[in-house]
């Protein structure tokens, strides 16, 4: 007979047992206790799914297929139907797969399979091999009692204006409370995975997951950023003031679930001890919608997604997008894609400036402080890392800040191979939902353990595969140094006294692309741009091959000085690799509308004289390996993540466009070029 138990965040889910077929015992959801054996269904093999992102019970079924794959050991194999590579011994990683099930293989028979995600880690293990796994990890987490789960009757919270937000309350069961509260507020329909945060129910907490405004069973208007502020802190009070929170409570969650807790923090509420910042959303202007000031098109997919009440992601999925993003004006995009207006779409393409309307929702334009505990978890290819950019801006010095930065996209975490890059095994990390756990412990509940024992700071090198540590990002040992645009496509050391011009035509019906799916909803992967490079309207500035390797550790500042016969345009940098083999990777970029250099509230149109333009980009840390050059490009659209300027004073809002006829000076008294964060 074999046994195998299935773990999620630490927690034994499962446990299966193989006679003439497998049985399960599931862990009750009410007692904590475990079910008698018997066969899986359907139903409950999917709600492990969700779970754990993968079926145990298929892969159970054929674990016979994978004892033979990997017999002896080989350096790659095919197995159920998946493409694996071999990294420490024994260790197999699935490859092209988001939410890989990784194999380990001890004595000659499969040990465990592992899937790794952006906040949980599941382990389907062999009864036995249990400290052989990760979950050796969570010895002292598994030391402490395991409780049930009650669910209370949808809990209501009002707002300062009236606005009746909807919650569900999970509480541990038979335990009389008050309890420290985990809160989650989402516009995803709170009801969606919230299994996943039972295991903080299980460990002791309340858990309240809220509809944000105008989402789910919330009431009010639905526009994204707009109220979060406030409704994030009138949230907070109403929770401490119920009967099941003591008072103290964290908030946890990726992407708009981030954002919403950076607005919470924003106003100082007393009631808030900690934050698990994932893959947070920031501020309009510098992360999306509006990045740099440009109009995102990739932002549509979600845009479709959420426009209506209840989250609808097969919205997502079209094979139509090139022809949805081309139409115009914008405000007629969503009534032909959709046959009919999205309500704070429209709302949005009111405010050309970042007046008002946006900034009431820039947490980090309007925090009040203190600061808050925070554990921040992003990845360099997370396309709302500028969001995260912000977070580590606005927390730089707090007395308690923990950083994950990865080779990550925005689902984090996840996947070995992103486009033009492959990782190895220890890319993806099997301890996130631990450290997740152990910092709401340890600032929430107020438990001495080691959260803080480490460096303050892991980030992953994606030249040399290696996890770096420091005590602060960017890293104490990062200093700019600048390089000069200079004539021929080069990067020089110094500014030249000679001044020089590059020029391009920039077509809005010709644009230059970013190299995403659309429907992937993924608008910052590393792509090779080498054949873009080629066009005549991208910039190409490089430097000679390198002799030795350069590590960069940090984000780049670019500065233009630009000329145009147009009132205004965009432009677009990329710091890239490029190799030998002719390739070109794009590791960080940087957006700003030209109208918007001295701010994105107080646009100034070109006139045609030369203008200033600093460019931030996003993070990185990646080393350059000898024979390799750095590379900057500058262009003037990237379609698909953003949609073509018309070179026109009504921007997008205008049926009819222009060629940009661009002049880039360098040189003299236009010493433009980029600093780079070099790590010595």
């Amino acid at each position: 007979m074999e046994h195998f138990d299935l773990y999620t965040s630490g927690i034994c889910q499962a446990r299966f047992d193989r006679e003439a077929g497998w049985l399960c015992s599931l862990l009750e959801r009410e007692t904590a206790a475990f079910s008698p054996a018997a066969p899986l269904t359907a139903e409950q093999d999917a709600l492990l799914e969700e779970l754990a992102h993968f079926s145990p019970l298929r892969a159970l079924e054929q674990l016979d297929s994978y004892t033979a794959a990997f017999a002896g050991l080989p350096a790659s194999a095919e197995a159920a139907g998946g493409r694996y590579t071999q990294g420490e011994a024994g260790h197999y990683q699935q490859q092209d797969k988001k939410f890989p099930l990784n194999v380990w293989v001890k004595d000659g028979q499969v040990a465990a399979f592992l899937c790794p995600s952006l906040a949980s880690v599941s382990i389907l293990v062999r009864r036995g091999y249990e400290a052989q796994t990760p979950l050796a990890l969570w010895q002292a987490e598994n030391a402490r009692p395991l409780y049930g789960v009650r669910t209370l009757p949808a809990q209501w919270a009002v707002m300062r204006d009236g606005v009746k937000l909807c919650a569900d309350v999970y509480l541990p069961a038979g335990q009389e409370g008050p309890f420290p509260c985990v809160l989650v507020r989402t516009p995803y329909d709170r009801g969606r995975g919230a299994a996943q945060y039972q295991r903080f129910v299980r460990r002791g907490y309340a858990v309240a997951v809220q509809d944000v405004r105008g989402r789910g069973d919330s009431e009010g208007e639905w526009i994204p950023h707009r109220n979060e502020i406030e409704d994030g802190a009138d949230t907070l009070a109403w929770a401490a003031a119920q009967p099941w929170c003591d008072g103290r409570i964290g908030t946890f969650g990726g992407s708009y679930l981030g954002y919403v807790q950076w607005c919470a923090a924003a106003a100082g509420s007393p009631h808030l001890k900690a934050m698990i910042s994932l893959v947070t959303a920031g501020s309009s202007f510098v992360d999306l919608p509006r990045r740099g000031g440009a109009w995102c098109s990739g932002s549509m997919a979600w845009n479709f997604s959420v426009s209506e009440r209840h989250f609808a992601p097969e919205k997502m999925q079209r094979d139509d997008w090139d022809q949805v993003l081309d139409i115009r004006p914008l405000h007629d995009l969503d009534r032909q894609a959709l046959g009919r207006p999205i309500p704070f779409w429209q709302e949005m393409l009111r405010h050309p400036d970042e007046d008002m309307f946006w900034q009431a929702g820039d947490w980090k334009r309007r925090f009040l402080g203190p600061p808050v505990p925070v554990l921040i978890q992003s990845g360099w290819f997370d396309d709302n890392g500028m969001g995260t950019t912000e977070a580590l801006d606005l927390s730089a010095g707090w007395p308690h800040r923990k950083v994950v930065l990865g080779p990550w996209q925005h689902s984090g975490n996840s996947t070995y191979h992103l486009h033009a890059m492959d990782f190895p095994e220890q890319a993806l990390r099997y301890d996130v939902d631990l450290l997740h756990l152990r910092w709401l412990d340890r600032f929430v509940r107020g438990m001495e353990n080691d959260c803080e024992a480490g460096p303050a700071v892991e980030y992953y090198d994606t030249g040399a595969n290696r996890w770096l540590t420091d005590g602060q990002w960017p890293p104490a040992d990062s200093h700019p140094r600048f390089l000069a645009i200079a004539a021929g496509g080069t990067l020089t050391t110094s500014v030249s006294p000679t001044a020089g011009a590059d020029h391009y035509c920039y077509d809005p019906e010709n644009p230059a692309v970013q190299l995403i799916d659309v429907s992937e909803n993924e608008l910052a992967v590393p792509a090779d741009y080498a054949a873009e490079e080629q066009r005549p309207d991208v910039l190409v500035y490089s430097t000679p091959e390198l002799k030795q390797p350069v590590t960069l550790a940090g984000d780049a500042l670019v500065r233009l000085y630009i000329e145009a016969d147009v009132p205004d345009t965009d432009f677009i940098v990329r710091i890239c690799d490029a190799a030998p083999d002719g390739s070109s990777i794009r590791l960080a970029d940087g957006v700003l509308r030209a109208r918007y250099r001295e701010g994105f509230d107080c646009g100034r149109w070109m006139d045609g004289r030369p203008v200033r333009l600093d460019i931030r980009t996003s993070k990185l840390c990646h080393t350059f390996a000898a024979g390799h050059r750095i590379r900057l490009t500058v262009t003037s659209s990237a379609k698909n993540l953003l949609f073509p300027h018309p070179n026109t004073r009504a921007a997008e809002m205008d049926t009819r466009c222009r060629p940009a006829h661009i002049t880039l000076r360098y040189g003299g008294v236009h010493p433009g070029g980029v600093w780079l964060p070099v790590l010595n």
